[in-house]
């Protein structure tokens, strides 16, 4: 199969599936497409523009994702939506969200902010606010799935107990959160979207 942009690609998001957005280097990259590093400048021209381009295909799925905007409304339940599929795209692939958050050339991931924006603006919000709902929106959500794509600290953990003893507050609005509810880190995601957003009905169902 000859090589060419969209295979070199394919291969590199596999990778970093695979293996880890540390392990993505050009070398590394060429051994699994069985050519020699240089042969791949021919399709990008460094690794800074690799993980732009892999930041589009992950933004390409998130866009794909995004629902049509319903008729009425201000344009923040679509949001809430989009804000949605984006950490769905950003979950499906390992590391998905520190390739976003390093991506600062993705036309892809300024579709996203456009399209954002420009939807709050055609439902009646001032181009400024609707700037800075989407700002919130879009770091929010990345900033999240950093989280939960995190490793896990290494050492023991502390115990609950101690949890109990030094975070009370918050130990108990955990449980309340989430005991004998049934909800999911899904739905914390959700409750936190729509707080953030100044949308009805976070953590009340």
């Amino acid at each position: 199969m000859p090589l060419n942009r969209e295979r070199v690609l394919d291969e590199a998001l596999r990778l970093v599936d695979e293996e880890g957005l540390d392990r993505l280097s050009l070398r590394i990259l060429a051994a699994r497409l069985n050519v020699q590093a240089p042969t791949l400048y021919w399709h990008v021209k460094n690794k800074s523009e690799l993980l732009d381009a892999l930041a589009d295909a992950v933004m390409d799925e998130a866009i794909a994702a995004v629902p049509p905007p319903a008729g009425v409304g201000d344009g923040r339940e679509w949001l809430f939506e989009a804000l949605r599929a984006l950490r769905a795209a950003l979950l499906q692939h390992r590391d998905g969200a520190r390739i976003i958050s390093g991506a600062r050339d993705s036309l892809r991931r300024g579709d996203f902010s456009e399209t954002a924006m420009a939807t709050l603006v055609q439902r009646g919000m001032d181009a400024r606010d609707a700037r800075l709902l989407v700002l919130v929106g879009e770091r929010f959500t990345v900033g999240w799935v950093l989280e939960e794509q995190s490793p896990p600290p290494e050492g023991p953990a502390p115990s609950v107990e101690q949890l109990r003893a030094r975070f009370p507050v918050a130990t108990r609005a955990i449980g309340d959160y989430f005991t004998g509810t049934g909800r999911t880190a899904d739905d914390l995601f959700d409750d936190a979207a729509r707080l953030a957003l100044g949308l009805p009905g976070a953590g009340r169902s």
